[in-house]
């Protein structure tokens, strides 16, 4: 067996000692070659791109190596819905996983049931999620809430320096939609008009 480690810390001052140790030690007892270590340090789990993870990766993908052994689930990745599609790649592979603090081993059949029941339970959260989101938008036009991001309001500025451009083009400067600087000339014309209106007359 060709072993790879991956071991990863949050910030720059924690060690990778303790990690490494345990994950030698159990590929020793194992009796596989000596492992290629993949460290990503000071690194966020929660990202899906990290330097470290990613050249694993494309060892996997070269066929380099056979499985892949971390000390604990939340080292590889926090996201459920990112580890997961990493597993599932790994195994499509023919990369065996495994996870040493969880007693995980996806080279084992228990372990792949292990791997798939993950899978099970993360579909059903996601379809929870999903039932929840259109509960509550169903709920908030029964309602009569607006969805979605407020409009972005035009500062009168920006209707000054767009006030020779066509609508398209102003809006194009803008990043806006052509009826949304329509709308806002026509409110600031509006008002301009009303204030005009209420100014009291000049005594003579």
């Amino acid at each position: 067996m060709k072993p790879a480690i991956y071991v990863r810390v949050s910030t720059v001052d924690q060690s990778l000692d303790n990690q490494l140790d345990d994950l030698k030690k159990y590929i020793q007892q194992r009796g596989w070659e000596e492992a290629v270590v993949y460290s990503d340090h000071g690194v966020s789990g929660a990202k899906d791109r990290r330097p470290a993870l990613d050249d694993l990766l494309k060892a996997a993908r070269r066929r380099q190596i056979d499985v892949v052994v971390c000390w604990r689930l939340d080292r590889f990745g926090r996201s459920l819905r990112h580890l997961l599609n990493v597993l599932q790649e790994l195994e499509a592979l023919g990369v065996g996983f495994i996870s040493l603090n969880e007693g995980l081993d996806a080279t084992t059949p228990a372990g792949r049931l292990q791997m798939h029941l993950l899978g099970a339970f993360a579909e059903f959260e996601r379809a929870r999620i999903q039932e929840r989101v259109r509960a509550g938008l169903a709920r908030a036009r029964r309602q009569g809430k607006r969805l979605g991001r407020p409009p972005r309001r035009i500062t009168s500025r920006e209707l000054q320096l767009t006030h020779g451009l066509s609508l398209r083009a102003a809006a194009r400067e803008l990043g806006v939609s052509s009826t949304h600087v329509h709308r806002a000339r026509r409110a600031a014309a509006e008002g301009s008009a009303k204030s005009n209106h209420s100014e009291p007359a000049e005594c003579v």
